[in-house]
């Protein structure tokens, strides 16, 4: 939190305003990078920003699949120059047809599925087999976050079965353990190498069956570098998405994080409604409410946060620090506790690279159409 998010241009943005950061988001970026050891075993996730040009920057440093939870964030993905998507999200419904769809679009992209459901997966696999196609899948694995996955016992049944799907191609497993919450970095790697034990034993099993399961999707933002420290095979994946962007909640979450949050929302003071009080234009409509917490002010520590309504966010000051409240106007920056949702807020962000603001990034997939 000691980077300065102010930079000359700010007097002509509106507020509230989404800020992107580019050289932080390099940073950030390159951090990844060398923690996993190459762009090629990251498969990150666009959720976080779902920016077009990001992912193109992202590209651009040599990293070449990337997963989504939307079909907008797939066809966002397809319209870069990256060569995999992934579709990590369960596909039913008129999902299936709209993916099998994108698919056609982009004959030149490699288009992957997953799930948990057999009965879904079929369902899938008729939709590919009707337009001639064969999706390659991956089995979604319930880690122990419980959201959706197939639990471990289970999931050499599934997977002998998903081979069995006409207009399916079973390839492997996706590992996302979005339980990983430890704080400590020592506790969440013992978690992890649990983890590791059981998909290295099921994939072994399934070796000795003659059913290949090549490629792991493993881990999030917490736990990946837990995984990047043990030697997987070389068709291993680690799929990050916040630490790109990075927010107020991660970095208190996991000090042992190596990043910088590189977004911020821009927020000015719109009123004094009693001593010691200042409000700010930055309502739960401009940054996400889903948290106890909503953000942060590095600037001011010693601001508390008194209520937040859809166009406000009324702070005090403490005791003592009455004579710091900032005057009716000024500029200040909210570093998110939740940057995720917080980018789906806003149509595009404002792009500062090298201390100066040089364009406009779309939040290309905040729809999920």
């Amino acid at each position: 939190m000691q980077h300065s998010y102010h930079f000359p241009e700010e007097s002509l943005i509106p507020s509230p305003a989404l800020i992107f950061y580019q050289n932080i988001l390099l940073n950030n970026t390159k951090t990844a990078i060398q923690i996993a050891g190459s762009p090629d075993r990251l498969w990150p996730h666009v959720k976080s920003h779902k920016s077009k040009d990001f992912t193109q920057m992202q590209v651009d440093l040599g990293i070449n699949q990337f997963k989504c939870a939307t079909i907008a964030e797939a066809k966002m993905v397809a319209e870069t120059n990256a060569k995999k998507i992934l579709l990590a999200y369960p596909l039913v419904g008129p999902n299936i047809e709209r993916f099998i769809q994108l698919v056609q679009d982009f004959p030149e992209k490699e288009f992957y599925a997953l799930g948990d459901d057999l009965e879904a997966l079929t369902s899938l696999g008729n939709a590919a087999c009707k337009h001639g196609r064969t999706i390659p899948c991956l089995i979604d694995v319930n880690t122990g976050m419980n959201r959706t996955g197939v639990s471990f016992s289970h999931l050499p049944d599934v997977y002998r079965r998903l081979h069995q799907i006409p207009g399916l191609s079973a390839i492997g497993l996706h590992c996302y353990d979005g339980d990983r919450h430890e704080k400590e970095a020592d506790k969440r790697e013992e978690k992890v190498l649990n983890t590791i034990a059981k998909v290295n034993c099921i994939r072994e099993k399934l070796k000795e069956e003659g059913l290949p399961c090549p490629v792991l999707i493993m881990g999030g933002s917490p736990s990946f570098p837990c995984y990047a420290k043990h030697s997987l095979p070389a068709d291993s994946y680690f799929s990050p998405g916040t630490v790109f962007l990075y927010d107020a909640g991660y970095s208190a979450q996991f000090p042992d994080l190596p990043y910088v949050a590189g977004a911020s929302i821009l927020t000015r003071v719109v009123s004094h409604p009693k001593e010691g009080w200042f409000t700010l234009d930055t309502g739960y409509k401009a940054i996400s409410a889903e948290q106890k917490i909503s953000g942060i002010l590095p600037e001011l520590p010693h601001a508390r946060p008194e209520f937040q309504s859809e166009e406000h966010w009324t702070f005090s000051m403490e005791e003592g620090w009455e004579t710091q409240r900032p005057a009716i106007g000024s500029v200040l920056y909210l570093i998110p506790w939740h940057i995720c949702p917080t980018c789906a807020l806003h149509e595009y962000a404002y792009l500062i690279s090298d201390g100066r603001y040089t364009a406009q990034w779309r939040i290309t997939a905040r729809n999920r159409g």
